[in-house]
């Protein structure tokens, strides 16, 4: 987990990486709180990677099950790779138990006030310090009454607080949407979601409602299931990690490179890299990608577009040789799946590059894949917003590749303008002369100093890249048509 919180008395952890984060240092103790979600969507995994964080701290924690059998449970726990050794569970009797051999057991058919005593009972018996109650649908169910169930719940919460237990209570919302009984008498409210985009996996964010007396990170959080358990992405606040950095720059290795950008590009800084299809964008991201590394500086790649091995063998073939540097551990290359990863897990998988592996240097491939990763182009521009400012923050060079739609010219349109966003731009098209296909770059802005004005040719073989003077008697090179500039005559008018 990035950046986690000191251990504190007053609170128990949840076992789940990132949650603690959110809730400042983790729940409160002795207190009463809702977990609710549709079904699915992780409240089980949820309850019980906080019971077996109480038992590994060596407290006694209890499961109350009313809607699931302890063979489940153990099978969801088996999923994970988990032992339920350590917690004590509990199920309601079958009806046989009660002494009718001719009708199966439903909680329905049940009075509330039996049911109660014996499951509280069991808490007397077992003493735990944390509980998790699955599910209060079933107790909704026999109340049969909106007043008798919130009498039933405030019963609930003053006997478990007497008690000194920490209580998650699990609620799968088929309620009333507007009815917030339950979220007025807990001391907190995690409320889960699931998304289904029309393509790709299902996507799953939490959000804390209220916490009484803590302050917490609001907003919604990513977060994923997979084998091993919950896992939650913090939503970044750039705000929260701000450091000195040593000024300074890195150049390309490229002399014209250099001389373009006004000597290098400068850490803490963004540069955005645009231009259509085959232009040299991303090579001339990995130019400096093993720069750094000459350096003895870490780089972390994020590819969108192109697999692990299709990006070295490309990166061999235009004279830069990767396959060392990332064997030596000073390039990292992660293939990303827009269509697998949430955008929370995205963010949260670069600032584990910056902090835990050291990286100086950042590189998306592109902002396209980015873009198909997020729902709403608006919250994109807000979340690389906050992602930028806070590598910034910690003096890290941000390289964004952008392929616009289009061959030349006028054509060439942006997926999304993020070109404000960034503090340098450069920018990469195709123009035509004498018959061929040519490669042309330029500076558009750099916020932190000058830079060259000229446009120059960017050409790129198997030695490497290679940049030429600038274009100095040539006009209408953006255009894609260039021509020499003794053809332009001034309008008499």
């Amino acid at each position: 987990m990035i950046s986690p919180r000191p251990f504190q008395e007053d609170r128990a952890l949840t076992g789940v990486p990132g949650l603690d984060e959110v809730l400042g240092g983790g729940l409160p103790r002795e207190r009463l709180y809702l977990v609710q979600g549709d079904p699915g969507v992780g409240k089980t995994t949820l309850a019980l990677q906080f019971l077996l964080a109480g038992a590994q701290a060596g407290e006694v924690c209890l499961y109350l099950t009313l809607s699931e059998t302890k063979e489940e449970l153990r099978a969801v726990a088996e999923s994970h790779g988990w032992s339920l050794d350590k917690l004590s569970l509990f199920e309601l009797p079958n009806r046989d138990d009660y002494g009718d051999d001719n009708t199966m057991f439903h909680p329905s058919e049940v009075e509330l006030a039996e049911t109660t005593k014996m499951l509280l009972e069991e808490v007397a018996r077992v003493k735990p310090t944390r509980v998790v109650f699955d599910s209060l649908s079933e107790i909704r169910l026999l109340s049969q009454g909106a007043l008798r169930y919130r009498r039933q719940v405030l019963a609930l919460k003053q006997f478990f607080v007497g008690r000194k237990c920490t209580v998650l209570l699990l609620d799968d919302r088929t309620s009333d949407p507007g009815d917030l009984q339950l979220q007025s008498l807990a001391h907190g409210v995690l409320s889960l979601e699931q998304l289904s985009p029309l393509y790709g996996a299902e996507r799953r964010r939490m959000r804390v409602l209220k916490m009484r007396g803590v302050r917490f990170r609001g907003g919604y959080h990513d977060f994923a299931l997979h084998t091993g358990g919950m896992k939650l992405f913090p939503r970044l606040v750039a705000a929260h990690h701000r450091e000195e950095f040593e000024r300074g720059q890195l150049r390309s290795g490229v002399p014209q490179i250099d001389a373009l950008v006004g000597g290098g590009l400068d850490r803490g800084t963004s540069t955005l890299l645009m231009g259509p299809a085959g232009t040299g964008k991303s090579t001339v991201a990995l130019q400096y990608a093993k720069a750094a590394a000459a350096l003895g500086q870490r780089t972390a790649i994020f590819a969108f577009d192109e697999s692990f091995s299709t990006l070295l063998t490309r990166s061999a073939g235009v004279g830069l040789d990767l396959a060392p540097d990332v064997g030596a551990g000073s390039i990292e290359i992660r293939q990303v799946d827009p269509a697998e990863l949430a955008p929370g897990e995205f963010t949260h998988a670069v600032q584990a590059a910056v902090e835990e592996r050291g990286a100086r240097v950042i590189i998306i491939d592109s902002l396209n894949g980015y873009l198909h990763a997020m729902p709403e182009e608006h919250f994109l521009t807000l979340q690389l917003h906050e992602l930028l400012t806070y590598l910034g923050q910690r003096g890290v060079l941000t390289l964004m590749v952008v392929a616009q739609h289009g061959l030349v010219g006028a054509q060439m349109q942006s997926p999304i303008d993020v070109s404000y966003l960034a503090d340098a731009v450069m920018v990469f098209r195709h123009f035509e002369m004498a018959g061929q296909l040519r490669k042309a770059i330029s500076m558009l802005k750099r916020r932190t100093g000058a830079h060259e004005n000229a446009i120059r040719e960017l050409s790129i073989d198997k030695s490497g890249l290679t940049v030429g003077e600038p274009l100095s008697g040539l006009q209408g090179l953006l255009t894609g048509i260039p021509q020499l500039a003794r053809d332009f005559v001034a309008n008499p008018e």
